[in-house]
């Protein structure tokens, strides 16, 4: 909740207490005052305890995303051993292109015979 929903609803608590003192304004002051403030007690209570769940809340989900963001860089093993994979794949086709090449040339050199009919 922002600070702004807080003085949303301690305003909310106040004008209710002030309803309610100015219903009751036939009764003595200090049942009034005593009611009031428990009242606003309970209302304290509930937005403190609303507020501290919401900041566990808060703190469970960055903890959740600090996992994550550690699993994605321990992943690293992963992308190296990738990343070699793919290089050698790279030097066996380079290799293979180098022995056709060869093979062509030598191919080329070599002087033909046709054979007679």
């Amino acid at each position: 909740m922002t600070t702004f929903g807080l003085i949303h609803r301690i305003m909310a608590a106040i004008t209710l207490a002030s309803c309610c003192f100015l219903v009751n304004a036939g009764e003595p002051e200090l049942k009034r005052a005593n009611s009031l403030s428990e009242q606003a007690d309970d209302i304290k209570q509930k937005v403190e305890q609303e507020q501290l769940q919401k900041a566990r809340d808060a703190a469970m989900q960055t903890q959740e995303r600090e996992k994550k963001v550690l699993k994605r860089q321990e992943s690293g093993e992963w992308e190296s051993e990738q990343k070699q994979k793919a290089q050698q794949q790279f030097k066996q086709r380079e290799s293979r292109e180098q022995k056709y090449l060869r093979e062509a040339q030598e191919a080329a050199n070599k002087e033909r015979k046709i054979p007679k009919p």
